[in-house]
Order: structure tokens, then C-alpha cells, then sequence
């Protein structure tokens, strides 16, 4: 394959996983801003789930099935990269058909998808996504504290939701939508790691 080809595609893979991150990034903006937009009022719902329920159901479903199908497509440079890809297609599929509203089982998969899926994509930052071939270039070095900090991140939120859901549904904290922001912050987290990987910041000499 000529080299610009092989310049071509690598680009073009690049500008996917940046296309990802910045689709992790803006969901949930993009949500509260079109529900604000729709309502002609000014309100956040619960959690990022809930908009499922409501006319921004479309870009919801549509944004996870795009997260969805570049995952499955992802392809690492060892098994468990693919495996973890496919994963986490798998559990964002979950997330976006079964919705936290409907039947009990449809809840079940739906909450059992969406903490599957970010601890997937947290093994991602801190399993995957660290590892160097060779000796870490100072870029790689500083790329990887941007990964770890982004799966730490997503790990701890997750462990919030679940001392909230315990412990402090029902109180005076539900004013501030405590469940949203910790998924924000999950997908931002999210999305940054991505947006890193695409070489689009500290990026070594030579990339394309």
C-alpha cells in the first residue's frame, strides 16, 4: 500500500476517535440546550438518561449508536482492545434500546449497561490507552496523566451515582441534579481521553 494511503487512512482514524470525544463531550450540552430550546423554558432533567423521554430522544439513541459503531469497528493492537471495543458497543446499544423509564427489566439493562459501559471505557484510559510501544516520549508521558486522570474520573462518578441512589435520593441535594452532572462528568472524562488519543493534543513529532 503506498505510504499515502497508508498516511490517508491513519488520518482519517484519527479524526474518528476526535470526532468521538467531541460527541462525548457536547451530549450533554447538546441535551439540555435542545430541551431548553423545545420547552421554551430553562430546566435540567435528573440525569442524562431521562431526556430519553422526551423529543431529544433522537440525538440520545443517535449519538450512543454512533459511540456504539466506531467502537465495535475500534481495532487495537492487542485482543483485549477489540474485545473491549466490542463491549463497549455492546453496553452503549444497551444504554440507547432499553430505556430507564420503561418496564423493570428494561430499567435493569438499561442502569446495568450504562455502569458496564463506562467501566469499559475507564479500562480503556487506564489500561489501554497507557500503554507505549517502546520506551513513553515525553508527549506519551503527559497523554498518559490526561488518561489516567480521565479513568479515575469516570470510575469515581460512578461510585458517587451509587452512594446518591443509597443514601441521598429524596434530600435537599436533588436541587442541583447531582445524577446529571456526575454523568457529564463521565462523558466529558470520556470524551477527552479520545479527543487525546486522536493525537490532537501533545502530539509526538512525526504524527500525521
Amino acid at each position: 500500500m503506498p505510504n499515502n494511503t497508508k498516511k490517508d487512512m491513519l488520518v482519517s482514524y484519527l479524526n474518528l476517535r476526535r470526532l468521538v470525544g467531541i460527541l462525548g463531550v457536547t451530549l450533554p450540552f447538546v441535551l439540555a440546550f435542545l430541551d431548553c430550546a423545545l420547552c421554551d423554558c430553562l430546566r435540567l432533567q435528573p440525569s442524562i438518561s431521562d431526556y430519553y423521554s422526551l423529543r431529544t430522544r433522537d440525538v440520545f439513541v443517535g449519538v450512543l449508536f454512533a459511540i456504539g459503531s466506531f467502537l465495535f469497528t475500534y481495532r487495537g493492537y492487542e485482543r483485549q482492545d477489540n474485545i473491549a471495543g466490542n463491549l463497549a458497543c455492546l453496553f452503549a446499544i444497551g444504554v440507547a434500546l432499553f430505556p430507564n423509564s420503561g418496564t423493570f427489566w428494561e430499567k435493569v439493562i438499561h442502569f446495568s449497561s450504562a455502569s458496564a459501559l463506562f467501566f469499559v471505557l475507564s479500562y480503556f484510559c487506564l489500561f489501554l490507552f497507557t500503554k507505549s510501544d517502546g520506551f513513553p516520549t515525553p508527549e506519551k508521558k503527559k497523554r498518559n496523566c490526561i488518561y489516567i486522570v480521565c479513568g479515575w474520573t469516570m470510575l469515581v462518578c460512578i461510585a458517587l451515582i451509587g452512594l446518591y441512589y443509597l443514601l441521598l435520593k429524596g434530600t435537599a441535594i436533588d436541587v442541583v441534579k447531582p445524577v446529571f452532572l456526575l454523568e457529564s462528568f463521565m462523558l466529558w472524562a470520556f470524551g477527552v481521553s479520545w479527543f487525546v488519543k486522536g493525537e490532537t493534543l501533545w502530539r509526538d513529532a512525526g504524527s500525521p
